[in-house]
């Protein structure tokens, strides 16, 4: 079954464009030309993944993310102007996956999406890894590859595939340094090229939401000049 994809954008070229080069792709799209009209269309019937634009009339995409994130954890990737570094960075600390700057190569967009589902197929596929029911388990943390869940003193904790990867590519070895790159790695793939401060904002994002469990989580630490690691506490 092909994935699905929610196209977003108020220009008309971009959405027939894209929409064209993603379904030669084998992806099924929906095009939708104002963030208003989207999240009806999402609400109604929810894609797999998401590629919005940032600045939409009604409904810009960063309050569209917003929105969405009230629902779920779908995967987002954002559309960005050249020089819109506040916007991007916005955009990921409220928990979308990636960004792509306009203008772009409609190849290089296919290839973020594709990278997106592939980090989707291999959680789907560690079923089995750490222990026979597939989960991961480190002090009060509890992580569910097979279902993509997170459990935090018992409590869920809502994360996005990014989020996901990123506490699970630290929590498998407690107290080891993870650098930004190998971060990158763990998250995006070893092709795929995002800066530091990506993983930064992903980073931020995490901590918030698991304060917003517990208020007294401090168990990613920041290595300053290296990395960031994870340190387990005992039940």
């Amino acid at each position: 079954m092909a994935y699905s994809i929610a196209l977003v954008d108020d220009d008309r070229n971009i959405l027939t464009s894209v929409s064209i080069a993603l379904e030669t792709e084998g992806f099924s799209v929906r095009t939708y030309r104002d963030g208003s009209e989207a999240l009806r269309g999402m609400t109604a019937e929810p894609p797999d993944l998401a590629i919005l634009d940032i600045k939409m009339p009604r409904m810009d995409g960063i309050e569209l993310l917003q929105r969405l994130r009230e629902k779920g954890s779908m995967p987002v990737i954002f559309l960005t102007s050249k020089d819109d570094e506040i916007d991007e960075l916005l955009g990921l600390r409220m928990g979308a996956d990636d960004y792509v700057k306009k203008p772009f190569s409609q190849r290089l967009l296919i290839e973020r999406v594709r990278a997106i589902f592939r980090r989707l197929e291999a959680q789907k596929g560690k079923q089995g890894e750490g222990d026979l029911k597939g989960t991961l388990q480190r002090g009060e943390l509890i992580l569910d590859m097979a279902q993509h869940t997170c459990l935090w003193k018992k409590a869920p904790v809502n994360l996005t595939v990014t989020e996901f990867l990123l506490i699970q590519a630290l929590a498998q070895r407690p107290g080891h340094v993870k650098s930004r790159d190998q971060l990158i790695d763990a998250a995006y793939g070893e092709n795929i090229y995002v800066d530091d401060r990506t993983i930064d904002s992903h980073i931020k994002r995490l901590r918030k939401k698991f304060r917003e469990v517990d208020n007294d989580f401090s168990n990613i630490e920041t290595l300053y000049g290296v990395g960031y690691k994870y340190k387990e506490t005992a039940i």
